[in-house]
């Protein structure tokens, strides 16, 4: 157990592999936690560290959840007796009420569902999603601009000391 925290002070959960380009590429509107169903050898995989989201998506099918593409590197050790699939589709596991708001806005108003990042919570994986609009080039672009500011007046405060 970690040091005890101040009243009132949220614990930020470790974070395991984050997927930045989803920053990049999209307007994060809304973020949602979700449990995944794993298997034995990719829980102890991604507790070492060998977990990637750049190629994953999250879709709906049948009133459910998956993350389709995540890349998840065996252990050698782990997984001795089954033969591991690194990209096989994970369920993601999330409130019902959730799911249902998340159809609706996936298939009527145009959205996207985007993993954001593996992280622990209480000592289970979870992954955040994002309900996430597209950005068009220029958006990218402008908010390049807006990062290259922010550095730039951080190496003049820095200098100014």
């Amino acid at each position: 157990m970690g040091p005890p925290l101040a009243a009132g002070v949220p614990r930020r959960p470790m974070s395991i592999v984050e997927n930045r380009k989803a920053q990049h590429d999209y307007f994060i509107e809304e973020r949602y936690e979700a449990g995944l169903a794993l298997l034995g050898w990719e829980v102890k995989a991604i507790r070492a560290g060998r977990a990637q989201l750049k190629e994953g998506y999250v879709i709906v099918r049948n009133g459910e959840v998956y993350l389709i593409g995540a890349h998840v590197s065996p252990l050698p050790a782990a997984s001795t007796h089954v033969k591991p699939d690194p990209t096989r589709t994970r369920k993601l596991l999330l409130r019902g009420d959730e799911i249902k708001h998340l159809i609706g806005k996936v298939e009527r108003a145009g959205y996207t569902l985007v993993p954001l990042d593996l992280h622990f919570s209480r000592g289970h994986i979870k992954l955040a999603v994002g309900l996430a609009r597209g950005k068009k080039q220029h958006d990218k672009r402008e908010a390049e601009k807006k990062k290259e500011w922010q550095r730039e007046q951080q190496r003049l405060l820095r200098a100014k000391r």
